[in-house]
């Protein structure tokens, strides 16, 4: 393990055009959960299973249990960013990393200082009334109980996060594409790649620097330069810049 952290630190030296693609596992180490690990408390709580109620037929269908489930398990608004969250921010500000592609929608990487950051899945920070496009940030859902309505217009307030049945927004994933394929090092972290079409982006880099950092197996390790099990924060903390 010290000699794959060794390469870790290596190639991040020698690198110059960094790409970060990753996933809830980042967000998870500032105690923010993976809303897929669904266990028995979310079975008593709610009649249907996450990726339902996160749908865009359900959204529509059932609005006030879809905000029942989304305050309750989406909405971290204490949570702060982690080692992870800080070193790429660092790696950002040196010159190296070019470019952040998260599917989380917490705003973690912005709050811990990074400003390229292409949000695959959107954000729990921007929500727009479907009627007026009048926007609303986090505090304002925060404040609201029940279905959020537009104080303007009384439209009906929607995050401007995908949810399952909608596409991604165009020019991010164009955004993201074009970052990783002109990425000299692209470090995956976090993430199980099981979720697509996100997942699919990092087959549009080219360089042989491939490093996956996750605690479980993704179904690209096979296609990795280098694989290192471990939690992100713990393993990018330590890099030295």
């Amino acid at each position: 393990m010290e000699e794959k952290r060794a390469k870790l630190q290596q190639w991040i030296s020698e690198s110059k055009n960094i790409v970060f693609f990753g996933g809830a596992g980042v967000s998870t180490e500032s105690g923010i959960p993976d809303f897929r690990s669904v266990d028995g408390l979310y079975n008593q709580q709610y009649k249907y299973p996450p990726e339902t109620i996160l749908s865009h037929s359900f959204f529509e269908r059932d609005p006030e249990e879809f905000y029942r489930f989304y305050h309750n398990k989406m909405l971290f608004p204490d949570a702060k960013p982690n080692a992870a969250h800080r070193k790429l921010a660092e790696l950002e500000q040196a010159g190296k990393l070019k470019a952040v592609v998260t599917q989380n929608i917490d705003g973690l990487h912005q709050a811990a200082g990074s400003v390229a950051v292409y949000e695959l899945h959107g954000s729990v920070h921007r929500n727009y009334c479907m009627k007026c496009h009048q926007f609303y940030d986090l505090d304002f859902m925060m404040k609201s109980e029940g279905v959020p309505h537009c104080p303007v217009c009384g439209g009906m307030i929607k995050p401007d996060v995908v949810l399952y049945e909608e596409s991604l927004d165009q020019q991010t994933i164009e955004a993201a594409v074009l970052a990783i394929s002109r990425a000299d090092m692209l470090i995956i972290g976090g993430t199980s790649l099981a979720v697509y079409p996100a997942a699919g982006l990092i087959r549009y880099y080219q360089g042989n620097k491939l490093t996956l950092i996750n605690k479980s197996p993704t179904p690209y390790d096979s296609h990795a330069d280098l694989v290192i099990s471990g939690p992100i924060g713990e393993v990018l903390g330590a890099v030295q810049i």
